[in-house]
């Protein structure tokens, strides 16, 4: 089967490419999701009637409906879709996960976004402005997708990253110690490719290239690195120690992830 693929950066500027979800992906998944909405909503109500008086009144009845409406179209899904980081029942069946922008896990808001939307988007007009956005949007989002800054991505679909900067010895215990903002994609994206084709520039442009790079780097370290280093090795050791942190990170949401929601998959 074929995708379309879009292309994420991370946070160490390695050039990913993601297979985004196709429509019919996304539609099939939606129906599975309608199903399982519908099962939900039944036993909610079902539960709700349990608990109400033998014969409630109007008003009663009336806001019943509607808490158990925006428990079913929205609270569930939201809640659901926050703890497995993007995932629906549909969604799990044709393994698809819904991610950011960037790339990184959705959060409650835009979780809870994507379903508020989805009861005009879906529920109210039958899907027809999803299918309309998914034709016309790069990465066949959805409304909700638009609003939240969202997309749905395809997990069955191996990627491959590339070598890693390594730290040059030396550098290791400042930049382990420096305070390391998250470097902008598109910057760390051009010092990854600067560090990898410097090689082949002309040495005054390696030269000027490089100090241009550091300069614009260094507004997310602090301190300053030691006098005397060339800035592609000070280059190299931020980026790598990006990376070693963003994997850090990664391990530790893992486990958290692992203690909230029993996940099994938590990396060594």
């Amino acid at each position: 089967m074929s995708y379309l693929r879009e292309e994420l950066v991370t946070g160490e500027g390695v050039a990913v490419e993601l297979p985004v979800a196709t429509l019919v992906q996304r539609g099939v998944s939606r129906l599975i999701d309608l199903a399982a909405t519908v099962v939900a909503g039944g036993l909610i109500g079902l539960v709700v009637l349990l608990l109400v008086p033998a014969e409630p009144s109007e008003a009663v009845v009336s806001s019943l409906v509607i808490v158990v409406t925006v428990v079913t179209l929205v609270a569930v899904p939201a809640a659901f879709e926050t703890l497995t980081r993007g995932k629906s029942p549909g969604r799990y069946a044709m393994g698809l996960r819904v991610v950011r922008d960037d790339g990184g896990p959705v959060t409650a808001r835009q979780a809870t976004l994507r379903a508020l939307v989805a009861v005009v988007e879906i529920w109210t007009t039958g899907g027809g402005p999803a299918f309309v956005s998914g034709l016309v949007t790069v990465r066949t989002k959805r409304v909700g997708d638009v609003v939240a800054g969202t997309y749905a991505i395809s997990e069955r679909h191996a990627i491959t990253l590339g070598e890693p900067s390594r730290c040059p010895p030396g550098l290791e215990g400042w930049v382990r110690s420096a305070d390391l903002a998250p470097i902008p994609v598109g910057l760390g994206l051009a010092i990854r490719q600067f560090l990898a084709r410097s090689e082949r520039f002309d040495p005054a442009a390696r030269e000027r290239t490089g100090r241009e790079l550091l300069a614009a780097a260094l507004p997310y370290v602090a301190p300053a690195p030691p006098p005397g280093w060339h800035p592609e090795y000070v280059l190299a050791a931020i980026l790598a120690d990006r990376r070693r942190r963003d994997a850090d990170r990664m391990v530790r949401e893992a486990a958290f992830r692992a203690r909230v929601v029993g996940d099994a998959d938590v990396p060594e």
